[in-house]
């Protein structure tokens, strides 16, 4: 029996998780409105995790908010998008992130741009941690 399809050499999708359900699930944030207004034209989403550890102000850290935190990871992905090569499908870049009452410490994230789902080939880009593929 023949199970290749004429679409896929490995056969047909048997389960497939899709980003609208990561999303509903909690695993994703979409995060688009805030990257648009940085100049990012893709829709933008980030890991619940990335979210957490980044964006989200931690308990009694001073001089932090949520809305500041997501536009400098926003700003700064707008900047690596224009220092990537043509056709680079995953981007590390940095940013500073204060989560205590210290110094900020340099932290890295990574862009990685594919179909915003399984159906519906537009671009778009998900932010995750570097240990997160």
């Amino acid at each position: 029996m023949n199970t290749h399809t004429e679409n896929s050499p490995f056969g047909e999708v048997i389960y497939a998780y899709t980003r609208k359900q990561a999303i509903a699930d909690g695993f994703q944030v979409e995060v688009s409105k805030t990257a648009q207004e940085a100049g990012i034209r893709f829709p933008v989403f980030i890991t619940r995790t990335a979210f957490d550890a980044y964006v989200t102000v931690p308990p009694n850290v001073n001089g932090q908010d949520e809305a500041g935190r997501l536009w400098d990871v926003v700003w700064m992905l707008k900047f690596a998008i224009r220092k990537a090569a043509q056709g680079q499908s995953r981007l590390p870049f940095v940013l500073y992130v204060r989560n205590d009452n210290r110094a900020a410490k340099l932290e890295k994230l990574v862009a990685m741009c594919g179909a915003l789902d399984m159906d519906d080939p537009q671009p778009a880009i998900t932010i995750i941690l570097p240990d997160e593929d």
